[in-house]
């Protein structure tokens, strides 16, 4: 994804229950509960960890057993030291205390728990971007020669592979118009950075990259699931299974969560998010335009997705009176820039969302030529008296407006087709006055028009009377 275009906003929760959640994330608990264990007595080694003579006591503090038990442990500690719940006092002496930080946890501010948390990510992140290092060890303890090359490790290309994988994760979580609690199957998304978007179907060799990449994202999310960041159901051990091996219990072929199914929690949302904006994107969140003007709203809203136009339009009510903010709203939808019918209908949008109490708002536009027909619209919509019949000039402006904004806001869509063909079929002779129609954007809709209609008698009609309104606007 480019950082320069704008992504579809986030649906954040409130950032005291995005803390909790943080707190409450297996990564930082552990991290804290070793920070209020350490003690005099507790000893580093020269790069920060735990001494091994100590890690047994650790990972019984975490309540931990096993044969991983101490590596656990021994995270938990690096993790409470990245992130300043643990302070080295004595780099030689090996000696440790409390850090600063470990009191924000109980007596910061949510932002201030968030901060450790994302310092927190950060590390698991950087730690998930590193290969399975077993075979290197055990040469090692063996006393054999390890030729690094064979690891076939790039450390920033295997972080870019897993940044892309999250950043369309964050994707596919803001671009729903729902909650954005879908899951999404591992296989599409390894498929989502492997698979070139203009090949139709995928040779063998790309199918085994998007299998090798869902082995390793398979790793991947495994850690990432502790930290908060998602929650996963791991790629079912059958299928990495030998082949003459017989599986354990019958299996659903056709089941596709058997292959990994992966969420972005709503605390991963808030994590991803801010990221991105450390990267230089454009991420904005629902809430952001709820204390700017009507033109900050209705330009910032134009190119969402429907659901979060209308969260961000009732946030930004909230904090008005009905009257008021619908005489903001309609001066901010003024103008014959090429973004104005997109904010015209934003604003109609918004207005939908207010009472009876706009109507005097309302009624004051009525003679705006610009104005004058949504105006109507929403009167009548709201059951208002004496509502005056629109000339035919400000239906056939309203109408082009409607269209150029449609064009907009979703292109060339079904919508729009059906739109086009209802227009064409309900006004007898519509080109033959649709053309002079005072609007900037006459031109550009007659042709969208012509390119849309089904009849081609019709979109030849269409693509006369642009010629001919481009020709008049003396273009």
């Amino acid at each position: 994804m480019s950082d320069s275009s704008t992504l579809p906003p986030a649906r954040l929760r409130p950032e005291a229950e995005l803390a909790r959640e943080a707190l409450s994330a297996p990564v930082l608990a552990r991290a804290a509960r070793l920070a209020r264990w350490a003690g005099v007595d507790t000893r580093v080694d020269a790069g920060g960890g735990l001494v091994e003579e100590q890690l047994p006591a650790a990972a019984e503090q975490l309540g931990l057993a096993g044969d991983d038990a101490a590596a656990h442990a021994s995270e938990a500690w690096r993790i409470a030291v990245d992130t300043g719940l643990v302070e080295i006092t004595d780099e030689e002496a090996g000696t440790v205390a409390a850090g600063e930080d470990l009191a924000l946890l109980t007596g910061g501010s949510p932002q201030d728990v968030l901060g450790l948390w994302l310092t927190a990510l950060e590390a698991v992140l950087a730690d998930a971007s590193v290969p399975d290092l077993d075979d290197l060890v055990d040469a090692m303890a063996e006393g054999g020669e390890v030729d690094l090359s064979s690891l076939d490790w790039d450390p920033e290309a295997e972080a870019e592979f897993l940044d892309g994988v999250l950043g369309n994760l964050y994707l596919l979580t803001v671009g729903e118009e729902g909650p954005g609690e879908a899951r999404v199957p591992l296989p599409a998304l390894a498929a989502s950075v492997i698979v070139p978007g203009d090949m139709g179907e995928p040779s063998n060799e790309v199918l085994e990259q998007v299998s090798d990449a869902m082995m390793r994202l398979d790793d991947q999310f495994r850690m990432l699931e502790p930290v908060g960041l998602v929650e996963y159901q791991p790629v079912d051990e059958a299928l990495m299974a030998d082949a003459d091996e017989e599986p354990a219990a019958p299996v659903d072929e056709a089941d596709v969560t058997r292959y990994g199914m992966v969420r972005l929690t709503p605390l991963g949302l808030y994590g991803l998010r801010a990221r991105l904006l450390d990267a230089g994107f454009d991420a904005p969140a629902v809430g952001d335009l709820a204390d700017k003007g009507a033109d900050a709203l209705l330009d910032g809203t134009a190119p969402y997705p429907p659901g979060a136009a209308h969260a961000e339009t009732e946030l930004w009510l909230a904090g008005r009176g009905p009257l008021a903010a619908a005489r903001e709203l309609l001066a901010a939808a003024r103008g014959t820039d090429p973004g104005a019918p997109l904010r015209r209908l934003r604003c109609q949008q918004a207005l939908s969302l207010v009472g009876a109490e706009a109507e005097p708002a309302l009624r004051e536009v009525l003679d705006d030529a610009e104005l004058g027909g949504l105006a109507r619209v929403w009167l009548t919509e709201h059951g208002a008296r004496d509502v005056p019949a629109p000339p035919q000039e400000m239906v056939f402006w309203l109408t082009i407006d409607t269209v150029a904004a449609q064009l907009a806001a979703e292109g060339n869509s079904e919508e729009l087709r059906a739109l086009v063909e209802g227009l064409a079929r309900q006004h007898s002779g519509f080109f033959d006055t649709a053309w002079r129609v005072g609007h900037p954007a006459t031109p550009d809709v007659l042709e969208a028009m012509g390119r849309l209609h089904p009849d081609k008698r019709i979109a030849k009609e269409a693509r006369k009377a642009a010629f001919k309104a481009r020709s008049q606007q003396g273009g």
